[in-house]
């Protein structure tokens, strides 16, 4: 929902409390603040933000009426100069997403059951829950308090949902699965579904139940059309705070640590793990049993096989590190070119061998 306008000093005093600290700013404009807006697209009454000096020439230009500026004095007095509003942080962006929030909150409907839904005797619904229109809750499903689920969710048996969750439209949650608290689950994705689990026999393969579940942490969101597979034994697990986007596939078992970003497109075969804080770019493949330390980065495309060791940067496919791959790429549009040149040696060795 979009928010009211604020002055210019309100808006400071309100990101201050937000970050602990009393944030330097300039008050001889208190101007009206009326939303956020990319720099390069503000209008007058809206707040933006530039993250450093490369960008100096944006406060030239922008028709913004507040920025949010580093710490870099000739960026601010050329801002001052201007006659814009400014506030200084630490983390320009990251204030920025807080400056977003204030004027912001997504769509979220009054606590209330649906008349269409349909709850299992059984389940547990905790306060204040918002339930939509077409919701199934089976039986022995647990939902905690302030969990907002949108029509048309399914939540299957034994289910356990945790507080302040939220289950946007169509999405699917299998039986056992545990979800925590503050997590967001998007539109379409289905959490626990069967691992890809089968064994060759000779008339072709004999399925093997998938008998785990899925377990996600405090703080995980996942994105539209995701899906995380439960595995035949034990658990998938997707550890707090770390965020999927849209099209991401987890297969069964694997581990997935706190504070990572999984990009759009990525796909994980089963038993991979994958530590802390590490970051997979879109459309990134890792195969059965794959290790990804903690802090590694994999690009864009990157399709990984065995392991990525903690901190590593790795692109490409197969996955080498970052650098080799910059090096071999810039081989690689010169291919052709060394190929007759291989060529043109190997003639001049044969007639050498044939003139001795």
């Amino acid at each position: 929902m979009i928010g009211g306008t604020m002055k210019f000093s309100e808006l400071v005093e309100k990101l201050s409390a937000m970050n602990g600290q009393s944030l330097p700013s300039s008050m001889d404009n208190d101007t009206e603040i009326t939303g956020v807006a990319a720099v390069d697209e503000a209008i007058a009454g809206q707040i933006s933000y530039i993250e450093g000096a490369k960008f100096a020439a944006q406060v030239q230009t922008t028709a913004a009426s507040a920025l949010i500026l580093p710490r870099d004095a000739a960026l601010q007095t050329t801002t001052s100069d201007r006659g814009v509003a400014w506030v200084e942080a630490p983390e320009p962006r990251l204030m920025f997403a807080q400056a977003i929030g204030l004027f912001y909150q997504p769509f979220r409907p009054a606590p209330s059951i649906h008349p269409s839904a349909v709850i299992d005797p059984s389940a547990q619904v905790g306060q204040e829950v918002a339930i939509g229109a077409h919701v199934v809750i089976q039986a022995g499903a647990v939902i905690g308090d302030r969990v907002c689920i949108h029509p048309n969710v399914v939540v299957y048996p034994g289910a356990t949902i945790g507080d302040r969750t939220v289950l946007h439209a169509n999405c699917v949650i299998h039986e056992r699965t545990q979800v925590g608290a503050d997590c967001v689950i998007h539109a379409g994705a289905v959490i626990g579904s069967e691992g890809f689990g089968f064994v060759p026999i000779r008339e072709g393969w004999y399925k093997m139940e998938q008998s785990g579940y899925v377990v996600l942490e405090d703080g995980v969101e996942v994105g539209c059309n995701s899906t995380i597979d439960r595995p035949a034994v034990g658990d998938t697990r997707i550890k707090r705070n770390t965020k999927l986007d849209n099209l991401v596939h987890i297969g069964h078992g694997c581990q997935i640590g706190q504070g990572c970003a999984i990009a759009a497109q990525v796909g994980l075969a089963g038993g991979v793990e994958v530590g802390d804080r590490a970051i997979l770019a879109g459309q990134v493949g890792a195969a059965n049993n794959a290790k990804i330390g903690a802090g590694a980065i994999a690009t864009s495309k990157t399709g990984v096989h065995g392991t990525v060791e903690p901190g590593q940067i790795v692109s490409g496919y197969p996955a080498v590190d970052h650098k080799i791959y910059l090096k071999s790429s810039a081989i690689y549009s010169r291919l052709p070119d060394m190929y007759q040149t291989l060529k043109r040696l190997q003639k001049r060795l044969e007639e050498s061998e044939r003139s001795t």
